[in-house]
């Protein structure tokens, strides 16, 4: 039996795809780079092999998973060209791989981890599922019916895909290093959806999507009354929101979730469509979303003293502001604080006016240098471009998280896709000084 050996292993789309060959008992090992990454504990709990970098490791007979940020000059991926191994790119083998099954490939700017894990979370109720979320988290069962998958349009990376279904949560100009606009983003999502065999749930409150054009039947969902899928008479709470939804006009159910904000409807309303389309019985669906978790790095909450500390991916404007608008939902009483590192240069550039605004929403905020990527680790602004437009905020260094106790009471959310776990590591360790 070959070895899949994974270059890159760490990556959150890797390190998903390790667990679920792994839990079909494939052999799986990978390599990476010795710095430790929170994708790291799954792999370790599963027993897979994690070895640094080096050509040593490429034996004859295995298979090679490359990782995308990899190049064919990587010394691994050398040596196995060397010995004539088969080498495939991360995406091509999931694009090969979700063919043995049904296949939903959830996609969009945003919301694409939450829509991810929130439907193989409800179709598992129903049918064995197997899943592969942009989070680090994989899970493959032997005789799964459904694939769920987090299907990323960076590079156009999800033209390797060929899914069933496909949910496509928004449209938006994200990505300023590789789209050069928001129609060439529309063209990507345009070329996916021809590749889509039997539907495409789409959000359709948002005009980009409205103007997607498919083979197969487009079924759209939202607030909004021209909806196949809407959603109707939002009761928010402290605790979570519920809702009616109507089908062509007709109600369906009442549909309640432990989550907050707008977004968390749209999410839900996209499984409950897409449920509905499959005839999952509509009891587990119910069932199903008020026991959902939550996915890592997403409104992940901890108390600390008086302080609300949450962790969140939030790295676009858009983002943000869905954010704090969910804090707001569930802490009303408390002061909302943003802690928020952007995530490269090109970023930052192009939304800058966007993040203030979005930052603004908060009740205060402070802000982290810029966190460069591998492609670019230098740009023409600073930190203090966005500072100037915030009036107010405070730049925090790892060093000096510290200024954070003034904020008793409140709720302190650190954003970013960088590494602003550090900084709240930092003011959790002197917290429990």
């Amino acid at each position: 039996m070959t070895i899949y050996h994974f270059v890159g292993i760490k990556g959150s789309g890797m390190s998903a795809l390790a667990q679920v060959l792994h839990d079909m008992k494939f052999k799986v090992q990978g390599s990476d780079v010795d710095k430790r990454f929170f994708t790291q504990l799954a792999l370790e709990q599963s027993g897979i092999t994690i070895l640094p970098f080096q050509k040593e490791n490429i034996k004859p007979g295995m298979t090679i998973i490359a990782g995308n940020a990899f190049p064919d000059t990587h010394e691994e991926i050398q040596e196995a060209m060397k010995l004539g191994l088969p080498i495939v790119r991360y995406h091509r083998f999931l694009g090969d791989f979700m063919q043995n099954f049904t296949s939903v490939a959830i996609t969009g700017a945003h919301g694409k981890t939450s829509t991810t894990g929130l439907l193989a979370h409800v179709i598992e109720g129903a049918k064995p599922t197997s899943f592969l979320i942009g989070d680090g988290t994989g899970k493959g069962r032997e005789g799964s019916e459904y694939f769920v998958f987090e299907a990323c349009e960076y590079r156009r990376h999800f033209l390797s895909y060929f899914p069933d279904y496909a949910i496509m949560t928004n449209i938006d100009f994200d990505h300023p290093d590789y789209f050069a606009n928001i129609d060439d983003v529309f063209s990507a999502f345009q070329e996916m959806s021809i590749q889509v065999k039997k539907g495409i749930f789409a959000y359709g409150d948002d005009e980009q999507l409205q103007k997607i054009q498919a083979k197969v039947p487009v079924l759209f969902y939202g607030f909004g009354n021209e909806n196949d899928y809407q959603a109707k008479n939002i009761v928010k709470s402290t605790n979570g929101t519920s809702f009616d939804v109507f089908i062509r006009n007709t109600f369906y159910d009442t549909f309640s979730i432990p989550s907050f904000g707008d977004h968390s409807v749209l999410n839900a309303l996209a499984v409950i469509g897409l449920c509905h389309y499959e005839e999952i019985n509509v009891e587990v669906v119910k069932d199903q979303l008020t026991t959902f978790q939550g996915v890592k790095r997403r409104f992940s909450e901890k108390r600390i003293g008086s302080q609300i500390l949450i962790d969140d991916y939030a790295h676009h404007p858009t983002e943000i502001k869905a954010t704090i608008d969910a804090a707001k939902q569930k802490y009303p009483d408390r002061n909302i604080v943003a802690v928020f590192q952007p995530h490269t240069f090109s970023r930052t550039q192009a939304f800058l006016e966007d993040f203030a605004k979005s930052l603004r929403e908060a009740d205060k905020a402070y802000l982290c240098e810029i966190f460069g990527s591998a492609r670019e680790n230098h740009g023409k602004l600073s930190i203090k471009d966005l500072q100037n437009r915030i009036e107010g905020s405070e730049i925090i260094t790892e060093e000096n998280t510290s200024v954070l106790n003034q904020n008793e009471n409140s709720v302190i959310i650190f954003m970013g896709a960088g590494d602003i776990q550090k900084f709240q590591e930092s003011y959790e360790k002197q917290l429990i000084k």
